[in-house]
């Protein structure tokens, strides 16, 4: 979007002048002025309610658009049929008591750092642990934890213990569990503290809840994903029937609303 251009719907702005947003940001309010609008005609908004340019709406406008939504955007309850090929397909969701022994080297990021001298540190520090005989790996990795990470476990040789979803940041629970390998991983794991060079010693893969157990659980989550669908679709047929100047709702990947 040209900077001076100011995006809108149906000549209400969404931003201030020279304020300059990301297409999703501007998407997002473009779909929030759409419902506020709309609130607006069905009666359900006071009509001395005026859009704010700086995104924020006002509470009786937050009000309106959740009733606007519970009367315009119906959601079927999702059928048996639909959860179970939902539960069949993503088992991995509802594993429980899944866990694994690690241990890691971690090169922490902190303010200033030089980001690819780290990241070539961490990969020549990664590659050494992984290059000795399996016999000699723990060792040497003990040893590469206590002389380079940043972690206090390092003086542990890196031991990390048992670890369950809830004991990891969530990027780097993805990296480790629902996995099939042991020992070094061969690659750097990311994470929001800096890079990780890791060894899985031992896995517990748990066990999968049964469908019965979960099947409540199933349906709220079709009824969530259903509900954004309809969402969505509401909003880009408000879309279709205004007047919006410098969004592309075309582009549109996330939701359309906060």
């Amino acid at each position: 979007m040209n900077e001076s251009q100011i995006a809108s719907v149906n000549g209400a702005p969404l931003h201030l002048n020279g304020e300059s947003l990301d297409e999703a940001e501007l998407r997002r309010r473009a779909g929030t002025e759409l419902l506020r609008q709309q609130a607006l005609n069905e009666g359900l908004l006071d009509g001395a309610d005026a859009p704010a340019a700086d995104g924020a709406i006002s509470v009786a406008a937050s009000t309106a658009i959740e009733a606007l939504i519970e009367k315009n955007v119906l959601i079927p309850e999702p059928a048996d049929e639909a959860c179970r090929r939902y539960y069949a397909a993503h088992k991995q969701e509802y594993r429980i008591g899944e866990r694994v022994r690690a241990r890691h080297i971690l090169f922490a990021v902190t303010p200033g750092v030089d980001l690819a001298a780290l990241r070539k540190r961490a990969e020549a520090v990664l590659v050494d642990v992984r290059s000795h005989d399996r016999k000699d790996a723990g060792d040497r990795f003990a040893d590469a934890a206590r002389q380079y990470s940043n972690c206090p476990s390092g003086a542990e040789g890196g031991e990390l213990g048992w670890l369950t979803q809830e004991d990891c940041a969530p990027e780097f629970a993805r990296e480790l569990l629902g996995k099939i390998e042991i020992g070094v991983l061969p690659r750097l794991v990311h994470s929001r503290f800096g890079l990780h060079v890791v060894e899985v010693l031992e896995r517990d893969v748990g066990n999968v809840e049964s469908y019965e157990v979960v099947r409540k659980a199933v349906a709220q989550k079709l009824r969530q994903q259903a509900y954004l669908t309809a969402l969505r679709q509401y909003v880009s047929l408000l879309a279709g029937a205004a007047r919006i100047e410098g969004v592309d709702f075309a582009a549109a990947a996330t939701p359309l609303v906060q």
